[in-house]
Formats: structure tokens, sequence, C-alpha cells
């Protein structure tokens, strides 16, 4: 049986289980309203690395700040945004958090410290530095994390910004969710070094690799980052390795997988997020009838936001169309 972490009680282990579950639920009901016609745009789900955004945020305090990727469902829900908003967004409605005009790829909510997810692979780790850079200079304590997938690493922003990190100190941790596919490019064939941690090595910065499907060594890893940021010792870079166990998006097939690839995939849903905080729950002693109800409890969250959604929500007008909508330029209509 894995070992309590220092620091996380019983309480909030069942805590980051409703997480885990309330992520899940969210993103397997996007899934199927995706499927139905409800939900438009591209979808890429956070089901199965649950582990990593929960872990993760419960070593952050409410006011630090997180930017997120193409895949952000799971970052901002573990950094406390309301499942209502966040759906109502995917929805395009106007109660959405962003009025219904950014959809899944783009959430965002400052009042949460979540600057933004972002559908160009790589966007978010600058916005995140910069937080940090703010973060000293203003010396108010905050950190800053950036996720991003294994892709993100060949893209110039993330040797720019871990450079300018590790120079000046800054407050950031980089947090690599390496789930080893780019779409449907495997990330052995176009990389030669496989370990992504050891990219940080060569600019000075603390790097570590961890089980991305085990919430406690995340938990753990990010507590010791987010504690040298504090102490002004500056960023840290965490690999957390795992497996994309479904496709890039809702709707993918994943043909470009091999059959023992597939193979694969099949002994690891033994060991992913849910299913492993849920067993080591039982074997820690609490009731399997109590486990089984905080999963219910996160179906029924998302249930409830379903309904907000089609029964209570807005579409936008018209008029509306341009408002809160930036960019150079004459606008041609």
């Amino acid at each position: 049986m894995e070992k309590l972490p220092e620091g996380l009680t019983i309480e909030d282990v069942k805590q980051m289980f409703y997480d885990i579950c309330l992520i899940r639920e969210f993103d397997l009901k996007a899934k199927d309203k995706w499927r139905s016609g409800k939900i438009g745009g591209f979808c890429h789900a956070y089901y199965y690395a649950e582990a990593i955004a929960v872990g993760a945020c419960k070593a952050l305090n409410p006011d630090d700040y997180i930017t997120s990727t193409h895949r952000g469902h799971g970052h901002v829900l573990a950094k406390g945004a309301s499942p209502d908003y966040m759906l109502a967004e995917l929805y395009g409605k106007v109660e959405g958090y962003n009025k219904g005009k950014g959809g899944s790829m783009h959430l965002a909510d400052v009042d949460s410290g979540i600057m933004g997810a972002t559908g160009i692979v790589g966007n978010g780790i600058p916005p995140a530095t910069g937080a940090g850079l703010s973060a000293k200079m203003k010396k108010n304590g905050k950190v800053s994390v950036s996720f991003f997938g294994d892709g993100a690493t060949n893209q110039g922003t993330f040797a720019e910004c871990l450079n300018m990190a590790a120079a000046w100190d800054l407050p950031v941790i980089f947090m690599c969710e390496y789930n080893q596919w780019g779409i449907g490019t495997d990330f052995h064939r176009v990389s030669r070094e496989h370990d992504i941690y050891k990219r940080g090595i060569g600019y000075g910065v603390p790097s570590v690799q961890i089980d991305g499907f085990n919430v406690f060594e995340v938990y753990e890893a990010m507590k010791e980052a987010v504690a040298r940021a504090r102490r002004g010792e500056g960023p840290t870079l965490i690999e957390a390795k795992f497996m994309r166990l479904l496709g890039h998006h809702v709707g993918d097939d994943q043909s470009y997988r091999t059959e023992e690839d597939i193979n694969d995939i099949a002994v690891l849903y033994e060991v992913e997020p849910l299913v492993r905080t849920r067993e080591f729950l039982i074997e820690y002693g609490v009731d399997p009838k109590e486990v089984e109800g905080i999963e219910q409890k996160a179906v029924d969250r998302i249930l409830r936001s379903v309904e907000f959604c089609e029964n209570e929500c807005t579409e936008p007008t018209l008029d509306t169309l341009y408002v809160d909508v930036f960019a150079d330029g004459e606008i041609i209509i």
C-alpha cells in the first residue's frame, strides 16, 4: 500500500479523489455532447491524466497562477473553476467563462488564477514565465505553473522561457505532461533524447521525472518545487510521464497506433488515476460505500452542469459578435 504523503490527511485524499472523478465525468460528458452535436469545435479530453492536474494544483494556493493547453479541462477544474461556467463555455453560451467565444481550447478565469488555455502548442509557457516575473517584481510570494505536453518541448518558447526563468530565478514550475504522442506522432520518432527532464539540467534547472498516473507522486514533486520557488530559488522542470490512453481528441480513432501499442495500453487501465486512488482509499480503511458515494457525487455534479447549460443558459445575440474580440487592424465584415 502506498504511503500517505506528508502534509496530506485522508480527508485531503477524499477531496483529491472527488476532483479526479469530477474531471473524468466532465470530459466523458463533454465527449457525449460533442458527438451529439451540442458542443462545437474541437474537444480534447483530459481523462486518464487527472492525477497530474489534481496533484499539482493541490500544492498551490488559490491565488497562484497557471497556464494550460488545448487539453485544459482538467487543469481548470483542479484549480477551482466552476464546471457550470466551463461547460457553458463549451456550449457557446453567454454564461460561459469567456461568454461562449473561447470554447474548449481557450478557457480562462483570472479570478481563480487561471490565465488561460491555448490551442497553440507551447503558447502557454511565455505567459506563465511572465507571471513569474511579475510575482518576483511585486514580491507577493506567488508562483506560476505552466502545463504543457511533450510536443511543446520542441518549440522555441520552451527553451527561451526555461533559460529566462533560470537566469532570473523566477518562481515558475514547468510541468510537462509527457503522454508520448503529439496528435499522431510518436515523440520517440522526432526526438533523440526521450527523457525530457534532462533538458532542464543544461539550463541549471532542478529537474525530475515522475509517474504521471500517481497523484501522490505529482503532489510531492510539485510541493517541493513550489517551496523552492517561494524561497526565491528559481524554477523547476517536472516531467510527469504517463500514456495517453485514448485519442488526441474525442473523435480520434487512433488508427496510427500499432497493435502492440494498443495491447500495452490495456495494461495501464489497471493503474490509471481514478482506479489507483480509489484502491488507496479502500486499502486505507475508507468504507467502499463512501468511496462509491464520492464518485456518484461527481456524476451528479456534472449532471447539474448539463441541466444548467441546456435549460438555464442563453445564446449570444448577433450584436455581441465583436464585443470582447481584440485584433490588430481593421475588422472586415
